[in-house]
């Protein structure tokens, strides 16, 4: 008993069967075979000859992605640099001015500062003076601690201010705090 087929279960035997070829001939002639076969390569060098293209775009993609990067990198504060020429400009004229009065030379040192300070804050660089705050470790450096009568971590003094970059501290401020005095009746009984 042969087995059968699921597929063919309760279907007749029919001449076109490949169950009922057996004179050994190919069920197609030579010539569809080789027509079809052609097809199938063409296909697939056209397939092949789109895979070399996307892929050598996708790397032309990542290289110009690369550049663009490193162009970002090296000329990321190009606008920046614009800003400040001016202030170069007008150190170079103060220093050029010969005969000045020490009252023109504070003017114009404070007019340069004013274009620093616009030219910084166009760009989210922010000055950090703390005098008279609460010490803040994440904003200021405290580089002494000073006994006074002042709230107790407090800034007394400013020796170097800060500089954020938006919300990063890109310089914390150098700042004397505040400490509590000590009592007068401690000091004369400090340990031998």
């Amino acid at each position: 008993m042969s087995q059968q087929d699921p597929s063919q279960a309760g279907k007749p035997d029919t001449p076109d069967s490949p169950a009922t070829a057996t004179d050994g001939a190919p069920p197609a002639d030579a010539a569809s075979l080789a027509e079809a076969l052609a097809k199938a390569e063409a296909l697939a060098q056209e397939h092949q000859e789109n895979w070399l293209r996307a892929r050598a775009e996708a790397d032309n993609i990542r290289k110009r992605a690369q550049m663009d990067v490193a162009s970002a990198h090296k000329y990321a504060i190009d606008n920046f640099a614009g800003e400040l020429l001016p202030v170069y400009d007008a150190l170079d004229a103060a220093l050029a001015t010969g005969n000045a009065t020490a009252e023109s030379l504070r003017d114009g040192v404070e007019l340069t500062r004013k274009q620093l300070r616009t030219a910084f804050e166009k760009f989210g660089l922010t000055v950090l003076d703390p005098a008279g705050e609460k010490f803040d470790p994440h904003h200021h450096q405290a580089m002494t601690a000073i006994e006074s009568d002042a709230p107790a971590q407090s800034v007394l003094q400013v020796f170097q201010k800060g500089f954020k970059l938006h919300d990063r501290v890109v310089r914390p401020a150098l700042v004397a705090v505040a400490k509590p005095k000590a009592d007068a009746g401690e000091a004369g009984t400090a340990p031998a």
